[in-house]
C-alpha cells in the first residue's frame, strides 16, 4: 500500500487549504480502512489532526481544529481530503495522512493504530 500526500504549501493566516492523499495498492482493494492525518510541527512529536470512518459517517477532530478542519473521503477514487480554514500560523507543520484496515464505523485517532503512512506535504501559515 502507497500513500501519496499532496496539496501542502504557503498561505496567510486566515487562508484554507486542502490537502489530498491518495492511497493506492492491492491490499485494500475491495477492503474497508480507516483513514486520518496527523501533524509534525519543528521540535514537536507527531499529533494527531483529524480522523474518518470508512462510510465517511463518523469523523474526530483534534481539539484545536474543530470548526475550522474538515476531513472528507472519496472511496470510490481512493482519495482522501482535509480542508483547512481559517488557518493559523500555529497549523504550520508537515502533514502526514495514514492508513489502516478497519470495519464500518470506526475511528482510529491514535498514530500506533496506522500500519500504512505516506510521505508527507508540508503546509506553512504565515501571520
Amino acid at each position: 500500500v502507497q500513500l501519496q500526500a499532496s496539496g501542502g504549501g504557503l498561505v496567510q493566516a486566515g487562508g484554507s487549504l486542502r490537502i489530498s492523499c491518495t492511497v493506492s495498492g492491492r491490499t485494500f482493494r475491495n477492503s474497508m480502512y480507516a483513514v486520518g492525518w496527523f501533524r509534525q510541527a519543528p521540535g514537536k512529536e507527531r499529533g494527531f489532526v483529524a480522523a474518518i470512518s470508512w462510510g465517511g459517517t463518523k469523523t474526530s477532530y483534534v481539539d484545536s481544529v474543530k470548526g475550522r478542519f474538515t476531513i472528507s473521503r472519496d472511496n470510490a477514487a481512493n482519495i482522501f481530503y482535509l480542508q483547512m480554514n481559517s488557518l493559523k500560523p500555529e497549523d504550520t507543520a508537515v502533514y502526514y495522512c495514514a492508513a489502516r484496515s478497519s470495519v464500518s464505523g470506526v475511528v482510529i485517532t491514535t498514530a500506533t493504530e496506522y500500519t500504512y503512512w505516506g510521505q508527507g506535504t508540508q503546509v506553512t501559515v504565515s501571520s
